[in-house]
């Protein structure tokens, strides 16, 4: 048991209470300080999980099968640690300059997505879950609104869509309590009998969140959310927000799939849009002249990497090296998309636009801000020593143990579409050696080209040393999942 669990929930819900009520000027810094302590918290309980395997608590007495149970392992403190580096880079640039979130109302907002964020990281059971998943989308959905008017009719698809899939999943919960008595995940899945029902729980699972998580095809609300939505909350959006559901998808999957015979059936029709995704989000990105909207569909392309792995983990050989690798694609994509979306957002504010035919130049005149494009690009198309290599090549191990070589044509592609849009926003900021390109129309703050730089040298600095995120990792598919 271990008493700093829950303090990754309570900090920075406190801290988005106070900011809340404080004067604009205070909540910056308020809400930095609790997302850095929350940050000392995870490194904590990461000693813990990596010396113990796991570590659980029990709120307020409430035992399984209906308790509310927060449990940690290595997937989790992997996606806390993300959620804070993220949360730490986003508020850093907001506090820089105050066009990056669009209102005040941000600092609350920002704290009350982490809050969220962390306890469906952490929840045990799947009502929690369930009440975690609606406050974020309440958050997220405020953060898009702070866009102004133009976002207005984006975040209300958002909304409709992320309350949607709420209900499919609320659905799959109430199936959940009346066939096993039990809400706790771990209890489920022990108790959980093979059938219809079981079957109906998983697929009900699958369409909400991948509604939530932005799967193709059912990703229309982001790209029009991202372009609205100001550069902070873009990041957040696709680098952390949209991982809350995802991360819910792979725990019922490889808890309670083994349930079911209908599982492997499901797992191959989410990796078969996956592929889809990859392959159409890539091929929309490169067609795109905004590069907010070449980033928007970026993402929809990089969540289908993200469902490959489902079919491998009822694998008998592959499925370790495909959970592992697609939790490390997680945190590569988290890093390099927030990386991305910042720069993005210094982008703008320097030129005035986003068009990509607007900004030729940028190369000599924000060198900083164009490498970190670069850089995250590298990552996204899994090319080495970033971290998105480390990814790829762990679930590409654990398809070709498995004999899957369709997932080969996939990673070739959708690395190549990566590597293209990549280069072409480059290329539309490049200018040839001695031309004096136009000058901006404002130089941002060097911070606001360093913070979203030093993101994406950390996927750097993971691909070249990934044995620490990798060890952490190990051994952590739930039984069941892969033997």
């Amino acid at each position: 048991m271990s008493a700093l669990l829950p303090l990754v929930v309570l900090v920075p819900l406190v801290g988005a209470m106070i900011a809340a009520v404080v004067p604009a000027r205070v909540r910056p810094t308020l809400i930095i300080v609790a997302t850095a302590a929350v940050g000392a918290v995870i490194v904590a309980i990461g000693e813990e999980v990596a010396s113990t395997g796991s570590v659980r608590t029990e709120l307020a007495g409430w035992a399984p099968p209906l308790g509310i149970a927060l449990v940690a392992d290595g997937p989790s403190v992997a996606m806390l640690a993300l959620g804070t580096l993220v949360v730490l880079a986003v508020t850093i640039v907001g506090a820089l300059d105050d066009r990056l979130i669009g209102s005040p109302a941000f600092w609350p907002l920002v704290g009350i997505a982490l809050t969220a964020v962390n306890g469906v990281f952490v929840a045990g059971d799947l009502f929690s879950i369930y009440v975690l998943l609606e406050l974020l989308t309440l958050a997220a959905v405020g953060l898009v609104a702070l866009g102004g008017r133009k976002a207005t009719a984006p975040a209300l698809r958002y909304l409709f869509v992320a309350v949607t899939g709420s209900l499919f999943y609320l659905l799959a919960v109430a199936l959940v309590y009346g066939q096993t008595g039990a809400l706790d995940l771990a209890t489920v899945a022990q108790r959980m009998p093979d059938g219809a029902t079981a079957g109906a729980v998983i697929a009900l699972v699958a369409v909400g969140m991948a509604a939530k998580t932005a799967l193709f095809p059912l990703h229309s609300w982001l790209p029009v959310a991202h372009p609205a939505a100001p550069a902070a909350v873009s990041a957040l959006l696709s680098a952390l927000v949209i991982k809350a559901s995802l991360f819910v998808l792979w725990r019922v999957f490889s808890q309670l799939g083994p349930a079911t015979g209908l599982t492997p059936v499901l797992a191959t029709a989410l990796a078969a849009a996956g592929a889809a995704a990859v392959v159409w989000g890539g091929i929309l990105a490169l067609r795109r002249d905004r590069l907010k909207t070449v980033i928007a569909y970026s993402t929809v392309a990089q969540v289908g990497y993200l469902v490959l792995m489902l079919p491998l983990l009822g694998s008998t050989v592959g499925a370790d090296a495909a959970w592992s690798g697609g939790i490390v694609l997680a945190v590569a994509h988290g890093l390099a998309k927030a990386a991305m979306f910042l720069a993005a957002g210094s982008l703008v504010i320097a030129y005035g636009d986003d068009r990509l035919d607007g900004l030729h130049g940028a190369l000599s005149r924000m060198p900083l801000t164009v490498a970190t494009i670069g850089v995250a690009g590298v990552s996204l198309a899994g090319l080495p020593p970033a971290l998105g290599f480390v990814g790829k090549w762990q679930v590409l191990q654990g398809a070709l143990a498995e004999g899957a070589w369709w997932w080969v044509a996939v990673l070739l592609v959708g690395g190549l579409l990566t590597f293209a849009y990549t280069g072409r926003m480059i290329a539309a900021m490049f200018n040839m050696p001695g031309e004096d390109p136009p000058p901006p129309h404002e130089t941002p703050r060097r911070g606001l080209a360093a913070v979203p730089f030093a993101l994406a040298a950390v996927s750097l600095v993971l691909g070249l040393f990934p044995g620490p995120l990798v060890d952490l990792l190990v051994d952590t598919l739930p039984a069941g999942g892969g033997s």
